[in-house]
């Protein structure tokens, strides 16, 4: 059997994730330690603690994600897997395990990356919905007709779509009337991979400049192509590009089973991968890292 470690994304955390960890595991206390220095900010006692209005906001929530992911990978001892892949934020916790980027500059990049992206599109001004039941070529040609954008390409019948509230919302109705079961607003503070996020794009490639990428010890499945990337010049380019442009998780996902990977791991809070292995690929296991 081949595996994968992935990652999640926004949507996973919940108040307390990782305290046990901390409390009991020398390894996992570090991680959480370090991500505290490098923000200048007990980001611990959020995570542990909440309120879960505080950790949900875009600031605290990406570094916290990748804290209670990195902790678990190395309280648990599991080895670091050929390929690596994770979901929009957790493609940066994804190299942060491959060794491309240290603890405390991944949690830098997330600060800066929630920031920014808050900064780009005022309070109320953009919207994120999740439709359910309808492939992904309507929903694209819904969102052509709207102006809206594809955010992330979840699973077969399990899109995200994002922008401007307005045309979200026209995108949401529309889709309805096509035959969503579903489509619904998601409870994120900022809309995510779309067009409305450039200003949060250039901040982040501003940033990525000044950082150290090295070259991954093992070969991430971009975001950006749903295919096997290692040079470190193309992975910046890649994370300033997935501001901007959607998750092609379902593909990814697809390009393992391709590669002869049989079986994902899901290391992080939550099981949101784990669900979506299985409706993409029958032929592929799912399993949650425990600890």
């Amino acid at each position: 059997m081949s595996s994968i470690l992935v990652f999640p994304g926004q949507g996973s955390q919940a108040v307390g994730m990782g305290k046990d960890l901390y409390e009991n595991n020398p390894a996992a206390r570090a991680v959480f330690d370090e991500v505290d220095d490098a923000l200048n900010q007990k980001l611990s006692d959020i995570i542990f603690n909440g309120p879960m209005e505080d950790l949900t906001l875009t600031t605290n929530v990406q570094p916290a994600i990748m804290a209670v992911s990195i902790a678990m990978l190395r309280a648990s001892g599991v080895p670091l897997t050929k390929y690596v892949a994770g979901h929009s934020l957790g493609e940066y916790t994804a190299l942060c395990a491959a060794g491309a980027l240290s603890v405390a500059d991944t949690a830098k990049l997330l600060r800066l990356r929630g920031d920014a992206m808050q900064r780009a599109v005022p309070v109320g001004e953009g919207l994120t919905a999740v439709i359910l039941g309808l492939d992904i070529e309507k929903v694209r040609e819904i969102c052509a007709q709207t102006n809206c954008d594809v955010a992330n390409d979840n699973s077969p019948g399990q899109v995200v779509i994002s922008g401007a509230k307005d045309v979200v919302e026209a995108t949401m109705a529309l889709a309805k009337e096509a035959g969503a079961k579903r489509a619904m607003p998601l409870a994120l503070s900022v809309p995510v991979h779309c067009r409305i996020q450039a200003p949060a794009a250039e901040e982040m490639r501003a940033a990525l400049e000044s950082i150290e990428i090295k070259a991954p010890q093992a070969i991430l499945i971009s975001n950006k192509t749903a295919a096997p990337m290692s040079d470190p010049a193309e992975i910046k380019e890649a994370l300033v590009y997935q501001i901007t442009h959607g998750v092609h998780w379902r593909e990814s996902v697809l390009k393992m089973h391709e590669l002869g990977i049989t079986e994902t791991i899901e290391v992080g809070p939550g099981a949101v991968l784990t669900g979506l292995t299985g409706r993409i690929c029958a032929d592929m296991t799912a399993k949650k890292l425990e600890i």
